[in-house]
């Protein structure tokens, strides 16, 4: 579909490759720029240039931090007993705690995605790992209910980082036709710690009390910490993202403007004329997919943290209807993976009597399940995004990747209905892991592609609207949370599951309707956007 994007005040489509120009063809009083595909814009040291060795390895640390944040969120559970004695507190407290936590990891990566836009991604793991790390250790030494609460929404806001920028540095890194499969593989991470983390919790409280469970967090934390300082290198390339091209187009008007982000940059040195061209054309004949443009320039400019406002990107992201319904479905997955996790284990502790070691073990089959489905269904949106790719004569955008979800949004429902009875009437346990296993499954293997598509459908603002995303997740799962126990006191699991299945009935209906409509809805709203640009400019 061809589109029409707004370049310092000029309208230039889109639908075919652009080229450079010289400067004779530039209308007097206008400053040299041309306009390429921002997924592809010439960079140094270009991050998707890298060796397979270095990108996989920066997917592997990326992916152990995201697994600390995991773990961080329940890995307490097993330990609430005996921490009540010791400090003392209530059940309500530590109710409040989870919840507390689990919102503030949701809300605060829109603080660390303005930070990365501008400081680079590196900065921000490395300062937000360190706040994990301390928080840990004051946790660890707490005496009282109201240090352990105030420091664990300190340990979320950190462990929230990674969560943040995670798969807007991998969208840095791969290309758009391989981010499925690398986008489950990060994903098992965050999914599998809260599986693990009751039976490390269980384990370290039964054998050397329930202080020890924050200090293992400190030492994994810190381990990961001095991991990213000594071997990460930086995938942020301002040249690629939405926030320094407004602030350069604002640049290049020589005013200050009303840009989504920027008010006062500097500039250096201008770029080679000829050098550039070459990349342009290079770039723009090895790009593989429908792409925003990019304001390529003849000058720098430098970013700093009072130029940021993060929010207006964040109101770019919402209002876009595609954008709104995937994160509406993405939080409601997010919420039933955080909550079934944790009506399971009282419902094990209550009607099965198990002990806090042996809840673990059973919960981890869930765990299983997603590893498996994010593993599978990864693949299998790379491959359906390749199949769909070819039958559209080599073009790709990024709803093919939804069409991919069909089975997982089929089978979800009834899954997770069945999983609800086969608790209320107790069934031999066997039946429950398989029904745990299969949900688990089918939630990633939606999940993990509609995560891709938000990062595939906002070019230039992955690391914002990845950041939106997990602040509908976080707002979802803590309401799901402390609505959960009193729901299931009152109806019993058969049928808060079965409320749970009709809400993914809900969750499966937009993602079906943004695979159908999405790319009609995306054109519209940059259109829109181009529109407002150039507005801005002719003022």
């Amino acid at each position: 579909m061809s589109k029409e994007v707004a370049i310092s005040g000029a309208k230039v489509p889109d639908s075919k490759p652009p080229h450079a120009a010289s400067r004779d063809d530039e209308p007097r009083g206008n400053t040299t720029a041309t306009v390429v595909d921002i997924e592809h814009a010439p960079v140094q040291d270009d991050p998707r240039h890298w060796s397979r060795f270095r990108k996989n390895f920066s997917l592997f640390l990326i992916s152990a931090a995201s697994m600390i944040a995991g773990l961080a969120g329940n890995i307490q559970n097993p330990a609430v007993e005996e921490m009540e004695e010791d400090l003392p507190a209530t059940s309500a407290q530590f109710s409040l705690s989870l919840s507390l936590f689990i919102l503030v990891q949701g809300v605060v990566p829109l603080l660390w995605c303005a930070i990365s836009e501008v400081k680079g991604r590196k900065l921000v793991y490395l300062v937000s790992l360190a706040f994990f790390t301390i928080a840990s250790i004051i946790v660890a030494l707490s005496k009282n209910i109201g240090l352990v609460i105030a420091f664990r929404a300190i340990q979320a806001a950190g462990s929230s980082a990674v969560i943040a920028i995670g798969a807007a540095t991998l969208a840095d890194i791969f290309e758009p036709a391989e981010r499925g499969t690398k986008m489950g593989i990060y994903y098992i991470a965050p999914l599998l710690g809260p599986a693990i983390g009751p039976i490390i919790g269980g384990g370290l409280t039964a054998g050397l009390g329930w202080r020890s469970i924050f200090w293992f967090l400190c030492i994994v934390s810190g381990a990961s910490w001095l991991s990213f300082l000594l071997f990460f290198r930086d995938t942020f390339r301002k040249e690629r993202s939405l926030t320094y091209q407004n602030v350069l187009k604002q640049r290049l008007r020589g005013k200050k403007g009303t840009g989504d982000d920027i008010i006062s940059p500097s500039t250096t040195a201008p770029a080679s004329t000829t050098d550039l061209h070459h990349d342009l054309e290079k770039a723009n004949e090895n790009a593989k997919c429908d792409a925003p443009a990019a304001v390529i320039p003849q000058l720098e400019v430098e970013l700093s943290l009072k130029d940021v406002n993060p929010f207006k990107p964040i109101g770019t992201v919402l209002r876009r209807i595609n954008n709104l319904a995937i994160l509406f479905a993405s939080g409601l997955m997010f919420a039933l993976s955080f909550m079934i996790s944790y009506t399971c284990a009282r419902t094990l502790s209550r009607f099965y009597n198990y002990d806090a070691l042996m809840i673990g073990v059973i919960t981890i089959t869930y765990g299983l399940g997603c590893v498996a489905g994010s593993l599978l269904g990864g693949r299998w949106s790379d491959y359906k995004l390749a199949q769909l790719k070819e039958a559209n004569g080599g073009k790709s955008y990024p709803e093919m990747r939804l069409k991919s979800t069909t089975l997982g949004i089929w089978m979800l429902p009834p899954c997770i209905i069945g999983f609800g009875w086969v608790c209320d009437r107790r069934v031999h346990i066997a039946a429950l892991c398989v029904f745990l296993f299969v949900a688990g499954f089918f939630t990633i293997w939606t999940y993990a592609s509609a995560l891709a598509y938000i990062v595939d459908a906002n070019n230039g603002r992955s690391a914002t609207a990845v950041a939106t995303n997990s602040a509908f997740r976080g707002v979802s799962a803590f309401v799901a949370t402390e609505i959960a126990v009193p729901l299931q006191d009152s109806i019993g699991d058969g049928w808060l599951y079965t409320i749970w299945g009709v809400m993914m009935m809900v969750s499966g209906a937009l993602i079906l309707l943004v695979a159908w409509k999405g790319e009609e809805w995306r054109a519209r709203a940059e259109e829109r956007e181009a529109q407002e640009a150039t507005s801005s400019e002719q003022k």
